[in-house]
Formats: structure tokens, C-alpha cells, sequence
């Protein structure tokens, strides 16, 4: 077979079909940047925790530096990137739209104010993590330490993963929280979609099959276990700007396989949601629900 011959099948449906991501801030942000730059972000919130770096008094500060100036070059251009495609795609049924006038725009010091703020929220964001790895240790009999939690707890790296995410989807960029958010899906089973509204002293038990949609909000003390779905009761397109998500607030234990779906579901503070339980209608403060 022709080598060559091979290759022109393929061109060939590069031009019927698309789906290439050249490089250059005109494009889609890349996959594997932001999953890189995830890892430098993990870093911040457990240095020496998640990967393989030599540590100690001495070089810890050069060791941030070296992560927060890699986030900060990388996770701008991909930002720079996201926001250029978002701006491209809302023009682009307008004659008098210039790509290279997008480019010469101020998406990266957009990009760049982005990345800063997120940078400054890291410290915020350790100490709700903190709450967070408390309440594993608080609400797992079986957890022996925090750092049993750190190092091997899948619902906590979702958790990491999601509270990074939604602070760049509330402070409007698009795409990349979405990598990151499906990134840690595919490793844990557990989705959280960055636009969630999550409190303190979250807790996450074993994990696997958790779905909390766009719209749900979670309030504080709140603990979930495998199976669980927050959901909505419609998926109609028409419906992406409602609240199509249930509210669940503080202090709230939902067991397996429960599925509670619908904007206007509301689970009272200090409520009990059974496993297996099917609810699409609010449940008043401190209810033990097991229909």
C-alpha cells in the first residue's frame, strides 16, 4: 500500500470534516496544556502531595515560583485562546468580522487579569479545601488521617478539581473548566459541572457515579455517597438558562443511588435522603426521606 496514498485519505478528510486545532491563539485551547496546568494548580493546593518533586525549606519557594510562573504562562494562552474562539463564534455570522482583529484584541490581558485572580484565590481556595478534607476525615469511619484523605480519596480530588474550575467559570471563561471538570471525571466516575454552587466542609463518599449538574446548589456540611445524581427533570435546550438543578442545603446526608432532580427541589437543612430514592419534590428541614 502507498504510503502517500494513505496520507491523502486522511488530508482529504481534514477538509470534508474539520476538527483540526492548529496552533496560535486564533484556536480551540488544547487538552493536554490545560490538564498540564491543572497538575501545576494541584501542586499549589498540596505541594509534595500529588507528584514527584524533591521538597524541602530551601527550594519550596523556588519550587512555587516555578509552578505559578508555568500556570501563569500557559494557563493565559489558553484562556487567550478560549475567549478569542467564544468572541469568533458570537461574530460569526457578521460580514464585517475580522478574525485578526480578535487576535490583536484584549483577550490576553483579559487572560492574563484571569489567571492573576486565580492565582490570588489560591490561598481562599486551600483553606476551603482544608474544610473539605476535614469533613472526609469527620464522615469516614474508615479515613485515619488528613493525609490518608490527600494522597488516596477520589471524591477530594474532584472536589480540588471542581472549586478550581468554578472560579474560572464564574469569572467567565468558557471551555476550560469544562476540560478540567471532565478531566477528573474520567479519572474518579464523579462529574461536577464547574458552574455547581458548592459550600463548605463538602464530603464526597467513595464516589463513583456522582453527577451534580450546571445549576445544583449545595450548601454547607453536606455529604454524598456513590450513585447519587442532582439532576434535572427536563434536558430541553431551550432550558440552559433556568435553574433546572435541585437545591440542597446545609447539613444534609444523601446515601446511594439517591436521584433528586428538578430546579424547584429543594432539601431542607438537617434532612436524611435514603438510598435509592427517587425525589422530584422539595423536602422540608430535618426529614428522613426513604420513598
Amino acid at each position: 500500500m502507498d504510503i502517500d496514498k494513505l496520507i491523502d485519505g486522511v488530508m482529504d478528510s481534514y477538509e470534508k470534516y474539520g476538527g483540526i486545532n492548529r496552533s496560535g491563539a486564533e484556536n480551540f485551547p488544547n487538552r493536554q496544556n490545560v490538564v498540564s496546568v491543572l497538575q501545576d494548580l494541584q501542586f499549589l493546593i498540596f505541594p509534595g502531595f500529588k507528584y514527584d518533586e524533591d521538597i524541602n525549606a530551601g527550594n519550596l519557594r523556588y519550587i512555587t515560583g516555578m509552578h505559578i510562573n508555568r500556570i501563569i504562562s500557559v494557563l493565559t494562552s489558553e484562556i487567550q485562546k478560549a475567549l478569542v474562539f467564544v468572541v469568533s463564534q458570537n461574530n460569526c455570522d457578521n460580514d464585517d468580522y475580522d478574525k485578526s482583529d480578535v487576535e490583536n484584541s484584549h483577550c490576553y490581558k483579559l487572560a492574563e487579569k484571569v489567571v492573576f485572580a486565580l492565582i490570588t484565590e489560591i490561598p481562599e481556595l486551600r483553606r476551603k479545601i482544608q474544610l473539605d478534607v476535614q469533613a472526609a476525615v469527620a464522615g469516614d469511619p474508615a479515613a485515619k488521617s488528613n493525609e490518608e484523605v490527600i494522597l488516596s480519596y477520589p471524591g477530594l480530588e474532584a472536589i480540588v478539581v471542581y472549586r478550581i474550575a468554578h472560579f474560572l467559570h464564574k469569572n467567565g471563561v468558557a471551555i476550560i473548566p469544562r476540560i478540567m471538570s471532565e478531566h477528573v471525571h474520567g479519572k474518579t466516575g464523579i462529574d461536577i459541572h464547574p458552574g455547581a454552587t458548592i459550600g463548605e466542609s463538602f464530603f464526597i463518599d467513595h464516589g463513583t457515579g456522582i453527577v451534580i449538574g450546571e445549576t445544583t446548589v449545595i450548601g454547607n456540611n453536606v455529604k454524598i455517597y456513590q450513585g447519587v445524581t442532582l439532576g434535572a427533570l427536563s434536558v430541553k435546550k431551550e432550558m440552559k438558562s433556568t435553574k433546572r438543578h435541585p437545591t440542597v442545603e446545609d447539613n444534609v446526608t444523601i446515601y446511594a443511588g439517591a436521584t433528586i432532580l428538578g430546579g424547584e427541589t429543594v432539601i431542607g437543612h438537617d434532612s436524611t435522603i435514603g438510598g435509592n430514592t427517587w425525589v422530584t419534590k422539595s423536602v422540608p428541614p430535618g426529614t428522613i426521606y426513604t420513598k
